[in-house]
């Protein structure tokens, strides 16, 4: 029976980990479908930026209550799955409480403090879930989050509470048993909760208490390995994917754009003719019409963006009722880079399907709405920058469609012919003073 169950468990935990790698492998392949971008310069200042927006989540705090609410359930994520480790090794060595033999009291030391993680992560879950469907907050409501995305989160918070429950329900038992004297079942010492409820276990048989024991043990694991591969279709891959996206920040200031070389290098040969290169000209593309014309590091972004709406919230234009939510143009570009994905066969290449990000997915108005202000850049809690993506997309609009509103278009043949944005000649540059 037992060789039976190392069995069992070695298929599941098997599939799961195949499963969540080729998973993995897609978002990484659909990721580098974007266009080159090298961000490998100054690593201490990287590795900074991961330490303090990724680990220590530095931005969150500009909140503190959410922000220690927060790291409550991200610690609890991140140190209970050292737990998660024993459980893996007892099921493949079909051992129980592997560590217990070699960190003696150290190891009661340690489920305490997993015990103590535990109950903080289900009193948030509670209050997150209070927080988006009693409270109602604004930034949870909008119609961004309409249809999965909203009971996408309210799933995760769920699943947490309940696997958080199962632990705790898994230790009393096991308390119980060792109160009873069951073999297997090595005293521990007292759990600081679930020693103090395992008398309400005291009454039932062994047998009983095996059968619960062993039944919360192995829906617990179930629950981590479904979780495992239900993180790469929700929001909460951001869990994994911040790190990297932190690290991979772009340094410059904040707000400062790039210049198009293509669009440099036309200056350039006007007003130096005679530097311009021989031969026929290569067509050149201006901007981002779809995904693969964005940059990995904003695809990265779209698959790390966490829907929490603080970009949104902050943002002047969506403030006052405009169309524009960079939320929404994060998440449009993960849905159309996804669509994308799955149109590309093994080993083949996106052939096109007739739609684009640009106009399909996100509209001329949302774009328009723009002021490039930044704020949803200094919003974000991990270094997602929706404005790289605008800017791509409006740069497409209007230098490869020429679609710009007409007042825009003035302005564009006054630089054009003048060298600035009046209607005045290079020699009277000054005379809009007096304008």
């Amino acid at each position: 029976m037992q060789y039976l169950q190392q069995a069992a468990f070695l298929l599941l935990s098997g599939l799961a980990v195949w499963l969540f790698a080729g998973k993995a492998a897609k978002i990484r392949r659909n990721i580098f479908l974007g266009r080159q971008e090298d961000l490998s310069d100054n690593p201490s200042a990287r590795w900074k930026n991961l330490m303090l927006l990724a680990l220590g989540q530095r931005k969150m705090f500009a909140n503190p209550l959410v922000a220690v609410m927060h790291f409550i359930i991200y610690a609890g994520f991140i140190i209970i799955n050292i737990e998660v480790l024993e459980i893996v090794l007892d099921g493949l060595l079909g051992t129980h409480r592997l560590f217990l033999s070699s960190l003696g009291g150290f190891y009661t030391f340690l489920i305490n403090f997993f015990e103590i993680l535990a109950i903080g992560v289900i009193a948030v879950c509670v209050v997150f879930l209070c927080r988006r469907n009693i409270i109602k907050l604004k930034r949870f409501i909008s119609k961004d989050l309409n249809g999965w995305p909203r009971s996408d989160a309210n799933y995760i918070l769920i699943v947490e509470i309940i696997l958080m429950s199962l632990f705790l329900t898994m230790n009393a038992t096991d308390r119980a048993l060792q109160l009873q004297g069951s073999a297997h079942y090595h005293d521990t010492g007292n759990f600081i909760f679930s020693g103090m409820i395992a008398p309400l276990f005291s009454g039932m048989t062994q047998s009983t208490l095996i059968i619960i024991e062993r039944t919360c043990w192995w829906l617990h694991i179930i629950g981590i390995f479904a979780f495992l591969n239900y993180l790469p279709y929700s929001k909460h891959l951001h869990i994994m994917l911040a790190f990297p996206n932190a690290y991979y920040a772009r340094l410059q200031p904040a707000g400062q754009l790039h210049n198009m070389p293509s669009v440099q290098n036309e200056v350039k040969y006007m007003m130096h003719p005679e530097l311009a290169p021989t031969g026929e000209a290569q067509p050149m593309k201006f901007g981002a019409k779809d995904v693969m014309d964005l940059s990995w590091k904003s695809l990265l972004d779209a698959y790390s963006c966490t829907e929490c709406g603080r970009c949104s919230a902050s943002c002047p234009a969506n403030l006052t009722g405009k169309l524009l939510s960079p939320r929404k143009i994060m998440m449009d570009t993960r849905d159309r880079l996804e669509e994308v994905g799955r149109q590309i066969p093994k080993g083949g290449s996106f052939n096109g399907d007739g739609k684009t990000l640009l106009n399909d997915y996100i509209t001329v108005e949302e774009l328009r709405a723009c002021t490039t202000c930044n704020a949803c850049v200094e919003a974000c809690p991990v270094s997602i920058n929706p404005l790289d993506i605008i800017i791509e997309l409006r740069r497409s609009l209007i230098m490869e469609d020429s679609n710009a509103p007409q007042e825009w278009n003035g302005m564009f043949s006054n630089i054009e012919n003048n060298f600035a944005p009046w209607k005045l000649s290079p020699d009277e540059r000054d005379a809009w003073v007096n304008a």
